[in-house]
């Protein structure tokens, strides 16, 4: 048991440290002072390098800190680049010098021309970074998956079963997490990962979501006040039981059920495994 509790903490650990360059802890204000730095910065090269040699298309200088911004701090911040880019080239390297008036009409295609590829490559660079990370994400999942179907089949008490399966969606999807076995109705064992505590009448959403067979989502009618997204676990015999997932409302995942059911259909076959079992110990020795 507590090799399995370590495994599962490393799990949420590695997810932790793939995180991107700035990851969600990371304030907005933050990636914007980064974009800005690296535009200051391509502006000081852009200026030294006008200054020393000639060289064609000094504005493509401009486009290196958008793509970065792109890739590592997200499409607002990219397009910040974008915007400063074209000014910073427009004020120091166009005529006249250090005002945004512009005298050359070709000046002014270079300009616009500038912004639009700013915009072009911070949307592509954003899309590759999104999707990227999508599939560091799936990966990450089946591997905890993976883990969880063998650790979970390995257990050999109700106690383990439920405190497995709550760190293995804990680590799924990185938020509050918890797990109730449901015996005629009422809550015989409950695990929680995270520092969201069930309240009575989340648990009261739980026993209806187990009677209705269906999921109860948060923020609901008639569970408007809920923090948990709940999914059923039915068994054909023995205890059941019920998964609460607390989403951040602002990070929702776009479909959660499906690694959720695979944890649910696992938890179940595993469930009505120990159900026998369970019956042969009470029995009375003879």
């Amino acid at each position: 048991m507590t090799d399995v509790e370590s495994k599962q903490r490393q799990d949420i650990t590695s997810a932790s440290d793939a995180d991107p360059l700035f990851g969600p802890v990371a304030s907005g204000s933050l990636r914007y002072l980064a974009s800005i730095a690296m535009t200051a910065l391509a502006t000081v090269v852009a200026v030294g390098a006008d200054n020393t040699v000639t060289i064609p298309n000094l504005s493509l200088v401009f486009v290196v800190p958008v793509i970065i911004a792109g890739v590592s701090l997200g499409l607002g911040p990219a397009l910040c680049s974008a915007i400063l880019g074209a000014l910073a080239f427009n004020f120091f390297l166009t005529e006249p010098r250090y005002s945004l008036a512009v005298d050359d009409a070709a000046n002014i295609w270079a300009i616009g021309l500038l912004f639009v590829v700013g915009l072009i490559v911070s949307g592509v660079a954003f899309t590759s970074r999104r999707r990227a990370s999508e599939a560091a994400l799936l990966r990450r999942q089946a591997a905890v998956l993976q883990d969880y179907s063998r650790d979970v089949v390995a257990a050999d008490n109700m106690t383990a079963i439920v405190s497995i399966t709550s760190k293995a969606l804990a680590a799924l999807f990185q938020v509050p997490a918890v797990v109730m076995l449901v015996a005629e109705g009422r809550v015989v064992s409950l695990k929680q990962v995270g520092d969201v505590e069930p309240q009575e009448a989340e648990l009261e959403a739980a026993r209806s979501s187990l009677a209705t067979g269906t999921t109860v989502r948060s923020g609901v009618y008639p569970n408007i006040a809920s923090r948990f997204d709940f999914w059923p676990v039915g068994t054909a015999e023995g205890h059941s039981a019920v998964i609460g997932i607390a989403f951040d409302p602002d990070e929702r995942p776009l479909a959660p059920d499906v690694p959720v059911q695979i944890v649910a259909r696992i938890l179940a076959l595993v469930l009505e495994r120990q159900h026998p079992r369970a019956g042969r110990n009470a029995q009375p020795a003879s």
